[in-house]
């Protein structure tokens, strides 16, 4: 069996990356801090006329046709650019809310007390209802508000401070009356959006990690220091080394995730992306020395960002009590059909 990427898809994320290279280079990368992370709406419908969101709907209702191991490349990419805005949600809400697949619409998503990204921006929030623990994944279902649902919603909401300046927050007040959803997603749908949003939220996080690595060995090779590259110093060689050992199982663990679709290795591929991420970039920043603590420097977006995906859909101590409760149980936690909706084989009878 082989298991490398097949030329159409090395292919699919190569045009991903010269499409964001063309329309989100490094300088909309700062414009976009200098306007405390608002959204660049071209950009979203460039991303939209190429397929991003629509990736994964059918061909007969104007989509791709491609899966969720196509997606991961996408959001790696999307990672690597630190691309801002609720890509998950409305990569998820296409085909449910209307103008999400073409770009034309944002959506942004709440789930439990988690805050909303981009709330003040988003055309249509999806809304999921957690039920009981962490490890249970279960859920109660999901619908899209829009139109006056929308509305009732930003009104009872109340901006916070977010730890990165590309991504403004909002949190809903707990007891928030709405308006009827004008949308819903039924209940064979909930189970999939979680751990399909937490699983492209890993693969944003790959990108980052991987990102952040060719930079502090660019870094490494260029900044000299008694005579000598920094590159050539044990220590900064053990730092590199590290990050690259991090940033393959997680790339590894993200891929495997999006074959199988089981839960189960979704919270271990987050958990790996997640550590990845947050720890390259702090390696990094050292790396780099005095000048990677500057705003100026990029380092500092790809470690805030890191930390706030990491606090997203599926956090560390949630996906280490799915992964505990998975090797504790005689037999095993439901596993990918379950998790969409469908009862587990062994449920439907049989030993």
């Amino acid at each position: 069996m082989d298991f490398q990427l097949s030329d159409d898809q090395r292919a699919l994320r190569s045009g991903m990356r010269d499409l964001l290279g063309a329309v989100f280079d490094r300088d909309r990368l700062r414009a976009a801090v200098e306007r405390d992370g608002a959204l660049d709406r071209s950009v979203w419908r460039e991303l939209g006329a190429a397929g991003f969101f629509a990736l994964r709907l059918p061909e007969e209702a104007g989509g791709v046709g491609l899966g969720l191991p196509e997606a991961v490349l996408l959001f790696e990419e999307a990672g690597r650019a630190l691309l801002p805005g609720p890509l998950v949600a409305t990569h998820l809400a296409a085909g449910l809310v209307k103008g999400a697949a073409e770009g034309e619409a944002v959506v942004t998503a709440v789930a439990g007390d988690l805050p909303v990204a981009h709330l003040a921006e988003a055309d249509a929030v999806l809304a999921v209802g957690l039920r009981g623990e962490a490890l249970s994944g279960e859920e109660t279902g999901a619908e899209a508000l829009t139109g006056e649902a929308l509305r009732a919603f930003v009104a009872a909401a109340r901006p916070v401070r977010s730890m990165d300046p590309l991504t403004p927050l909002h949190r809903a007040r707990a007891d928030t009356e709405r308006a009827p959803a004008t949308t819903e997603r039924t209940p064979a749908h909930a189970g999939r959006f979680r751990f399909e949003a937490a699983l492209l939220t890993a693969a944003e996080q790959l990108g980052s990690a991987a990102r952040t690595t060719e930079a502090a060995v660019q870094h490494a090779g260029s900044r000299e220091q008694f005579g000598s590259p920094i590159g050539a110093f044990q220590a900064v060689k053990h730092l590199c080394a590290d990050m690259l050992a991090r940033t393959e199982p997680a790339r590894a663990a993200v891929y495997a995730a999006a074959v199988t679709g089981d839960p189960v290795e979704i919270a271990a591929a987050k958990l790996l992306a997640d550590e990845a991420a947050v720890r390259n970039a702090s390696d990094c920043l050292q790396i780099h020395g005095g000048m990677g603590f500057t705003w100026e420097a990029d380092v500092h977006l790809h470690l805030k960002r890191a930390w706030l995906r990491a606090a997203s859909w599926l956090t560390g101590a949630g996906a280490e009590e799915l992964l505990a409760a998975d090797l504790g149980t005689a037999g095993r936690l439901p596993r990918s059909s379950a998790a969409y909706g469908r009862p587990a084989p062994e449920a439907e009878g049989g030993g």
